[in-house]
């Protein structure tokens, strides 16, 4: 089981995120866990199940020490909490966390299932990536022919 979809979800005040109820089952089934690990990457954010994130942490370790394992460890690593849904299928998003992915001022968050992680966008921010993806993808037809789309 994967994440996949793209939903407009709210974010209130407090900044609790709203998350999919399917989402929330794939966590309980594949992961047989409820919790996240929200961190920050390329001007959004990226929630991990428990597992998948324990797994990035022991490859970042093993990574030879140099400055672009400091690098990952600040700026991925570091950012991470762990979140918890209340009964309302919402996760608490940190202050700072929401001013880097540009959810402070907004009550709208695009969830987005990205195989075994979930990314949370400003709707701004994901229509230029979605923009620039698109645009990847059209230089490069023969790749979509030879996946089958």
């Amino acid at each position: 089981m994967t994440f996949q979809g793209v939903h407009n979800n709210a974010i209130d005040a407090k900044g609790r995120a709203s998350i999919p109820a399917k989402f929330r089952e794939v966590l309980a089934e594949a992961y047989d866990d409820e919790q996240l690990m929200v961190t920050q990457q390329k001007g959004g954010l990226v929630a991990y199940p428990v597992p998948e994130w324990q797994r990035i942490v022991e490859n970042v370790q093993k990574m030879d020490a140099g400055p672009m394992r400091e690098a990952i460890y600040l700026s991925l690593i570091t950012p991470a909490i762990p979140c918890s849904f209340d009964k309302q299928g919402r996760i608490q998003i940190s202050k700072s966390l929401r001013e880097y992915a540009g959810l402070e001022e907004v009550r709208e968050v695009v969830v987005v299932g990205s195989f075994n992680k979930i990314q949370l966008w400003n709707r701004v921010k994901h229509q230029e990536i979605m923009r620039t993806a698109e645009a990847l993808v059209n230089e490069d037809p023969q790749t979509l022919y030879d996946l089958g789309f």
